[in-house]
């Protein structure tokens, strides 16, 4: 897509931008490659010459997932575009290989597959559900190859060849039961979700911290398949249950059904309680604001956040996708990942993947969009949990939000 201002105006944003990852670099971001030569920056046959340095796009641009996964390739595209007017990494300038999962876990290992073996590329930024993620990390580990993902998750994982960029369950998870727990005084949650190992995990993680730590009850838990578009009959169960809160983990293109039609059969803000860890303002956009009018989403980060780095990132973004574009947390998140792997390569002063991940854990954003983030050695990052609420015109007003939570994908009682 065309940018809507004079590619002059775009450069200097990109180099407010660039206050993004100043204090964490340990060499030059604007050292040129004969300072690096490429002998000793790429001793295992990555996709790295003299000017170039190639990374791997994987996201699905088809099928039910696209809804949630465009917003994330339009942000690598941005964080990669900046960072190439800035310059490049190690003086090479990126140029990207984009494959399509295509909302399917045996495509995304196929092309996950093909970027590390064929392609060779340096690293990949990609995957959005943890099928995809689970489907591709064999792939990874085998081939030693560097994930970005950037989407929260159920945690329970920990690998040496992914930077996970988004939440894990401590974070988003039981900050928000806790949360809606205490604001609402709930004591009675219906789980829904898709019907896939996110979801799953998540509500195994949620029920037993609903009743073990709130000493709450869980009234039903239902899962439905991805794609998913008939939602009448749980609807129903639900106004018959009356829950104190509907905990929502539907993914992907269901929302706009799930939403549209919860509204329809006059489920709503004023008469149900429903807090989401699902829905950003990239699915809101499809769902319609005055469909999820009054509900909460609980996520690490909203368009809406109000700082001056989050300010510069939205007029970034909008000035390369769109007016009209929107920007939800795992949007965000992606953003982060270019960064990350640029601060983390010009640290190890090389692109080969055991040095890159050697000089990860300790990378600080101080001015990030969501704010200050912190890669742990457990390769997640330091991040809050935000709790939003939408109006009608699809943004969220930020109601809750905590201090810094440290990262913990195996928490003790949870697994």
């Amino acid at each position: 897509m065309r940018l809507h201002l004079a590619s002059h105006r775009f450069i200097s944003s990109c180099r407010c931008l660039a206050l993004i990852i100043a204090g964490v670099l340990a060499t030059g971001g604007l050292a040129g490659a004969a300072d690096h030569p490429t002998a000793k920056v790429n001793t295992t046959n990555l996709a790295v010459t003299d000017q170039v340095v190639k990374v791997g796009i994987l996201h699905s641009v088809t099928g039910t997932m696209a809804i949630s996964e465009t917003g994330s390739v339009e942000a690598e595209k941005l964080a990669i575009k900046q960072i190439n007017d800035l310059g490049g990494v190690l003086g090479r300038k990126i140029e990207i290989i984009q494959e399509d999962g295509a909302s399917d876990w045996p495509t995304f290992a196929e092309k996950s597959r093909k970027l590390l073996v064929q392609d060779r590329v340096a690293t990949v930024f990609g995957c959005w559900t943890s099928a995809s993620r689970k489907a591709v990390l064999p792939v990874f580990e085998k081939e030693n190859g560097l994930l970005y993902y950037p989407t929260f998750y159920e945690g329970l994982e920990q690998s040496k060849n992914v930077i996970y960029t988004g939440q894990e369950a401590t974070q988003q998870i039981l900050a928000g039961l806790d949360w809606i727990a205490k604001e609402k005084n709930a004591k009675t949650f219906y789980l829904i979700g898709s019907d896939y190992i996110w979801p799953r995990t998540s509500m195994k993680i949620a029920r037993k911290h609903i009743e073990n730590v709130l000493k709450g009850k869980v009234v039903a838990e239902e899962y439905f398949p991805l794609g998913h578009t008939n939602f009448g009959s749980v609807i129903n169960k639900t106004k018959l249950r009356k829950p104190d809160v509907i905990y929502s983990a539907v993914v992907g293109g269901s929302n706009v059904a799930w939403y549209k039609q919860l509204k329809a059969a006059g489920v709503t803000a004023e008469k149900q309680t429903l807090l989401t860890i699902s829905v950003t303002e990239d699915e809101v956009l499809g769902i319609g604001g005055e469909n999820m009018k009054g509900f909460y989403s609980a996520m690490k980060y909203f368009q809406s956040l109000d700082n001056p780095n989050n300010q510069k990132f939205v007029k970034a973004f909008k000035e390369m996708w769109g007016s009209d574009s929107v920007i939800g947390d795992v949007t965000q998140a992606a953003y982060l990942g270019p960064w990350l792997w640029k601060a983390a390569v010009e640290k190890a002063g090389s692109f080969d993947i055991d040095k890159v991940v050697a000089a990860s854990p300790g990378l600080e954003l101080n001015t990030a969009p969501e704010g200050y983030v912190k890669i742990h050695p457990n390769h997640h990052l330091w991040s809050k949990l935000r709790v939003g609420q939408w109006d009608e015109n699809g943004q969220a007003k930020v109601v809750y939000e905590s201090e810094l939570i440290e990262p913990n994908p195996f928490p003790a009682g949870y697994q």
